[in-house]
């Protein structure tokens, strides 16, 4: 018996909208579904994540994920929700980009397994860069009406919206040529489900709409959707004040990553964890309730941003971000920060005041060097009666001796001073 696909979203409150028949069709027969993603860039963010978190319930539930980068789609930018076009890519950058965001995917898709249920990878620039344009017109463009397009939210917002001056040509034909990439993978690869965000509606039912009309109506094709994920306070999803977390630990630290889940209200831990987890409703059920118990142990955020992490880094990596997360508030060691990366050390420290000195003024003993030369102290009477107190850390280690030198042996990363004074007062000081 095969799992309910549409059931599993909808407890997990992963469904929007879906075409009447579509549940019959996925309980009936394996069914081939694809998921569109954009190329733009050579990862993933946490934005994409729902959409992906949905090929993998579907593939564990006995249907096939197809996942299609929009190499050529994404050369040129998609009405629904943007008020920009795109920057055209290269072929070069768009097979590069295409590899990262494969290597990403398949930690939640099984590529190579055996089963006739096994994932699979396209591309739409494969099919799109020898269509001609009069090709298009002739084959694609007399099937869908001028007034059937009009008529699509995502475009009517751009026409009358204050976010710029109308619709390009080129966007408003974004929906035929997604619609033809729903047909193309109807026709070579049995295709006969689309899954999107809510924002991607419109063109999804065009594609079936492209479909019906291409290949004759007794041919059904359907189309499922997902929630655009907001915050319980209404604003977007996974953007912060530096940016998108991306799933690249080159762009986003597996510690940064940990700590935006950690994060998280207890109203949205509740919502992301049926999301963003394959954890079934058993485990979320319990850990709910535990949670209400007691708020203040942040039990759903800290089984989140373990399983989240876990599954785009590693388990090594969330060791290291649980180790790095304890420095600044536990009991850390001069080894645990030698171990850091030097971007999640600065990471941990991002918030933290900073100093910057020269090399040359190292050598110098530590009371001059850090009441004079970088102020952690407003004078050195304060400094001795801290020191003497036991209240002053050097790279995470007493200092008991104020005269002794800080030497360029100090340095971590050969480069950073760590001064703490109390338990929670830090001062970053890099020596250039």
């Amino acid at each position: 018996m095969r799992k309910n696909f549409v059931e599993e979203l909808r407890w997990r409150g992963m469904l929007a909208q879906i075409m009447p028949g579509t549940e019959e069709l996925l309980q009936k027969e394996m069914v081939t579904a694809y998921l569109g993603t954009d190329p733009t860039a050579d990862s993933l963010h946490i934005g994409h994540l729902c959409g992906i978190m949905m090929l993998r319930h579907l593939q564990r539930c006995g249907h096939k994920p197809i996942i299609l980068v929009g190499g050529a789609t994404g050369m040129i930018g998609d009405p629904s929700g943007k008020s920009q076009e795109r920057n055209l890519l290269n072929d070069e950058t768009l097979r590069h980009n295409q590899e990262c965001i494969k290597a990403q995917v398949a930690k939640f898709l099984d590529f190579d397994s055996k089963d006739e249920n096994a994932a699979e990878m396209v591309n739409n620039y494969d099919w799109m860069k020898n269509f001609t344009f009069l090709d298009f017109a002739r084959e694609v463009g007399k099937h869908i009406t001028v007034n059937y397009m009009m008529a699509k939210e995502s475009v009517q917002q751009r026409l009358n919206g204050t976010a710029r001056d109308g619709l390009s040509f080129t966007e408003f034909t974004y929906q035929l040529l997604q619609g033809y990439d729903f047909l193309y993978l109807y026709q070579h690869k049995g295709v006969k489900l689309q899954l999107g965000g809510n924002d991607q509606w419109g063109n999804m039912t065009t594609g079936t709409e492209l479909i019906r009309r291409t290949l004759g109506n007794d041919v059904e094709t359907f189309a499922l959707t997902c929630p655009l994920i907001t915050k319980s306070d209404g604003k977007k999803f996974g953007k912060t004040e530096s940016g998108n977390i991306w799933l690249d630990p080159k762009r986003t630290t597996p510690y940064r990553f940990y700590q935006f889940w950690l994060n998280v209200s207890d109203e949205d831990a509740e919502r992301y964890i049926k999301i963003f987890t394959s954890l079934d409703k058993e485990a979320i059920d319990a850990l709910t309730e535990e949670h209400k118990q007691d708020p203040g142990r942040r039990v759903l955020q800290k089984r989140l941003a373990e399983e989240v992490t876990v599954m785009v880094h590693s388990r090594e990596a969330l060791d290291m971000a649980i180790e790095a997360s304890s420095i600044l508030f536990g009991k850390s060691t001069k080894e645990a920060l030698e171990k850091l990366d030097e971007q999640t050390f600065l990471d941990v420290f991002d918030g933290v005041e900073k100093f910057e000195i020269s090399k040359d003024q190292l050598g110098q003993p530590a009371v001059e060097l850090f009441t004079t030369v970088a102020p952690v102290f407003p004078s050195k009477g304060e400094m001795r009666k801290m020191v003497q107190g036991g209240g002053v850390s050097l790279n995470k280690e007493k200092l008991t001796d104020q005269n002794r030198a800080i030497t360029a042996e100090d340095l971590i990363d050969g480069k950073y001073l760590l001064a703490q004074k109390g338990k929670k007062n830090y001062y970053l000081i890099t020596v250039k």
